[in-house]
């Protein structure tokens, strides 16, 4: 696990608890166990599509269609 030993294990403990007081302690604790389960279940429906969301085969256009076509250099070429 890393290469760390009981004894390192201690101390970062002390010192986290040292930082953040007695009373975040299981706030933390909280936070960091539900972001390692969110983690893992992303990891385990990697391939799925999010919920919600639904597949489509056809690429959506981006608003091209109101866009003018062609170079409008060659209008200007045109006119005059």
């Amino acid at each position: 696990m890393f290469g760390l030993g009981v004894p390192e294990l201690v101390i970062i403990l002390v010192v986290v608890l040292l930082f953040f007081g007695p009373r975040k302690l299981p706030e933390l604790g909280n936070f960091l166990g539900k972001s390692l389960r969110d983690f893992r279940e992303a990891l385990e429906n990697r391939d799925e599509p999010p919920e919600g969301s639904e597949v489509d085969d056809q690429p959506k256009s981006a608003g091209t269609e109101d866009l003018p076509r062609g170079n409008p250099q060659d209008e200007r070429r045109e006119e005059s």
